[in-house]
């Protein structure tokens, strides 16, 4: 039996401001009968979603009782040295209201470039070292660091400016959805949750078929997913093969689905 009714993958993009129109921000949706398609944001004069847009959306879709899994291209927290390096709790809750106080990427006319050059918030006091990676970027191998800035194939900015939006849905929605694996890492049934992807790991797997890299890798990660939940490998996923003690570190630092 499934465990879940629909499924997006959402390829994201840091660029910009919350309510520019990015090309690079794309959506897929896919239900258990049918396979991924594209949605558009609703009719406006933007053509293509932005961040503010993919929240609200988000929001509204989850709310509802058919349980789906979002699966997001950014990452969901920081390594466990940035925790100890700022005298952090080891509480996700706490880490984004923090972050959140100091990167307010979520603001009207706010870049992620405005924060890091001092112009707005105080990203000073919430650096990050390029060397520092998760447990599950180093499992992933070319996984780059959430500080790593700049660079070709960087999730640093994307990471900067979706965290914030984790927040808001997290705060508009309360219990109805489960945040893996800081909730917890078994999702209860009937339970929509959202995810942290890396389309990499799937976008090799599927065709192109006309889509362009930003649509193919939010594509590739609606169809990875409903793929492994029909076929019933899905729930494995959500148990990765992990020691006490990194499990109790990822659980902290988040964890990409699809690593065993």
């Amino acid at each position: 039996m499934p465990l879940f009714e629909r499924y997006i993958g959402i390829d994201y993009s840091g660029a910009e401001t919350p309510t520019s129109s990015l090309k690079g921000l794309r959506v897929y949706e896919a239900d258990r009968l049918m396979p991924p398609r594209e949605v558009w944001p609703p009719p406006s004069p933007r053509k293509y979603w932005t961040r503010r847009g993919i929240a609200e959306w988000l929001s509204e879709l989850l709310s509802g009782t058919k349980p789906a899994l979002v699966g997001i291209d950014h990452g969901f927290s920081f390594p466990l040295a940035y925790f100890e390096r700022h005298s952090l709790a080891r509480n996700w809750d706490a880490f984004l209201d923090d972050f959140c106080a100091h990167w307010p990427t979520d603001q009207d006319n706010v870049y992620v470039d405005f924060v890091r050059n001092g112009d707005c918030g105080n990203g000073a006091a919430r650096l990050g070292n390029p060397s520092w990676r998760r447990i599950t970027d180093v499992r992933a191998g070319a996984a780059k660091s959430v500080f790593l800035f700049d660079v070709q194939g960087s999730v640093a900015k994307s990471t900067h400016s979706g965290i914030p939006w984790l927040r808001h849905l997290r705060r508009s929605l309360g219990p109805v959805v489960h945040f893996w694996p800081f909730d917890g890492w078994n999702i209860p049934a009937g339970r929509s949750a959202v995810v942290e992807v890396y389309p990499v790991l799937w976008s090799r797997s599927f065709a192109p078929e006309g889509r362009n890299a930003d649509q193919h890798d939010a594509y590739s990660v609606a169809a990875w997913m409903r793929r492994a939940d029909l076929d019933s490998s899905l729930a494995g996923f959500f148990e990765p093969s992990l020691t006490s003690a990194e499990r109790e570190v990822a659980q902290i630092e988040g964890w990409i689905l699809g690593l065993k």
